[in-house]
């Protein structure tokens, strides 16, 4: 057996096994060193197993050599394997470029363990996407949600704790619901394994406790997902996290919980129960709708820059399930696709706000006045990931916005208000963008300085100055990242497309 046969083992156990050695890394930079090259290779070997998808269709692997449904199964799938690309790629670029941004907000003896729980953050989300059976997903899901809180309150922001206890109190209730459904699901069929699963609910004749476990499984995962109006932990969660750990899990953690929700609304609820996918369409809709337009004219008004992009996530999680409740091939492509754009346009932007951290520590927008002129190339690439964020064509996010629109219009009239929805809210995200890019290139410096809160009891204002070449490298490649796939979208659609087809292809 080769090597090449247990990367799907391979891709969770390798970032598993070296957490704990991390912690014995008390060398300077040495922790770091371990993590970041721990990531590189959970990258190579997400891009390894999306090149055999893309060869084969799917890869399984049995642990142990125990076949499913009675062993645990690993299964890669062209929609695993995209979000795979996803969470390592995020994990990589943050690490490998963001060392500067975390020994500014980590204290050095505090890294190692830092450094530890972001390896399980990210072997908890790799083995969620990866994982072929209920209860596995909630064990990651658990290890990444408990890795996810250490990295959230790492940062000097005392701020964070009261987010963390919000967010930790949110997750646990998601869990929760989530563990619940799974344990009517297994009372009724017996099994864990979602494919056998899916078979064996066509042999239950009542179907009531199904009923009930969709529900406990779709509100636990629009808890995690931070689905509106489940989302009340993400804005200050991303605002007060260190900047590497909100650019991490800005562009990809809730993507992970929009991934299981998919797989158990397309793959197990709606084949076997009866009308779900018509009540799943008709209550997602305007949840979604409404997702988009509130998130989007909250940022509006907000000040904080990191704050304000928070939302914007939020909104941008209702155009991913407004894809979704077309149950169409061409809404879930859309809706999938728009996972891997968002995560390219909000990775820029916040890896853009990690480098104006480096100079300026207040980072609400009437402390930015100017700040375009001290640090061009910063704000250059934070204008570039904003571009996409509104869905400019030649960007990323122009692709999976125009695929939205092509999807809703399949629904006549009610397309026609949901192309309406869908533009308002990027009108919006062009105002409350403008209002960023206003300050920062036309506004005026303020009178305490762009410093203010880093130079108490100097005398003098220090010189601004660009962010540390290194983080502008990533930053700026991330950005280029943005144009080349709104360029050239070949591969991200091909998987997008494969995983709305497998998606649908379980439906009668």
């Amino acid at each position: 057996m080769s090597i090449h046969q247990h990367l799907p083992a391979l891709q969770v156990v390798v970032p598993m096994l070296i957490a704990p050695l991390v912690i014995l890394m008390r060398g300077r930079g040495l922790a770091w060193a371990m993590a970041t090259a721990t990531s590189v290779m959970a990258f190579i070997i997400a891009v390894s197993l999306t090149n055999a998808v893309v060869e084969a269709g799917s890869v399984s692997y049995a642990m142990g050599s125990w076949q499913a449904p009675y062993g645990i199964e690993l299964r890669v799938t062209a929609f695993s394997a995209l979000l795979l690309l996803i969470v390592t790629a995020a994990s990589t670029i943050t690490l490998l470029f963001g060392k500067q941004s975390i020994d500014s907000q980590i204290e050095q003896h505090r890294q190692p363990m830092f450094y530890a729980a972001w390896l399980l953050a990210l072997a908890g989300l790799v083995g969620i996407v990866v994982a072929g059976d209920a209860f596995n997903i909630f064990v990651f899901m658990e290890v990444s949600s408990l890795a996810s809180y250490i990295l959230i309150a790492a940062g000097p922001n005392r701020q964070a704790m009261p987010s963390v206890f919000k967010y930790l109190v949110m997750g646990t209730i998601g869990a929760t619901f989530y563990l619940i459904g799974v344990g009517l699901i297994y009372m009724m069929t017996g099994t864990l394994n979602l494919a056998d699963m899916e078979v064996r609910l066509q042999e239950v004749h009542d179907l009531k406790p199904i009923v009930v476990a969709a529900g406990f499984i779709t509100v636990g995962l629009a808890l995690k997902a931070a689905v509106f109006p489940l989302h009340v932990w993400l804005p200050n969660s991303y605002t007060y996290a260190p900047h590497m750990v909100t650019a991490f899990f800005a562009a990809c953690a809730t993507k992970v919980s929009l991934f299981v929700l998919l797989r158990f609304e397309f793959l197990v609820f709606q084949p076997n129960l009866v009308d779900y996918a018509g009540q799943f369409t008709a209550f997602l809709i305007p949840l979604a709708v409404i997702g988009i337009l509130f998130a989007s004219g909250v940022a509006l008004f907000e000040t904080h820059l990191k704050r304000l992009l928070a939302y914007s996530s939020v909104a941008q999680v209702g155009y991913i399930l407004l894809g979704a409740s077309m149950a169409t091939a061409a809404g879930l492509t859309a809706g999938i696709m728009h996972m891997f754009n968002h995560a390219l346009a909000k990775g820029a932007l916040f890896l853009a706000i990690a480098c104006l951290a480096t100079q300026v520590s207040n980072l609400r927008l009437n402390k930015l006045g100017g700040i375009a002129r001290k640090m061009p190339w910063t704000m250059a690439a934070f204008v570039v990931g904003g571009l996409s964020l509104v869905g400019i064509p030649g960007t990323a996010g122009f692709i999976s916005k125009w695929l939205l629109i092509s999807a809703v219009l399949e629904k006549g009239t009610l397309g026609i208000f949901l192309v309406v929805a869908v533009l308002a809210s990027s009108l919006m995200a062009v105002v409350y963008f403008w209002r960023i890019v206003e300050v920062a290139y036309f506004g005026d410096a303020p009178a305490d300085g762009l410093t203010d809160g880093l130079t108490e009891g100097l005398t003098e204002q220090p010189v601004l100055q660009e962010a540390p070449k290194w983080m502008l490298f990533g930053t700026w490649f991330v950005a280029l990242a943005n144009i080349y796939y709104g360029l050239n979208p070949s591969l991200p659609l091909l998987l997008s497309s494969q995983a709305a087809s497998n998606l649908l292809g379980q439906l009668p």
